[in-house]
């Protein structure tokens, strides 16, 4: 379960670079660069601050 917990941080930016590859290859819209960067700021910050509770 720790695995998984300090790995949510990344799960969350892939989210975020997933919806930036819809974006790129599908149909362009704003609501996914914005979706896609909220996902990524969450993810970086999760993945600090998890680890260094875990840690």
């Amino acid at each position: 379960m720790d695995s998984l917990l300090k790995n949510l941080g990344l799960i969350i930016f892939l989210c975020g670079v997933i919806c930036l590859c819809i974006y790129y290859f599908g149909t362009p819209s704003n609501v996914l660069l914005v979706s896609s960067l909220v996902l990524e700021f969450i993810g970086i910050v999760a993945y600090i601050i998890i680890n260094k509770r875990i840690d």
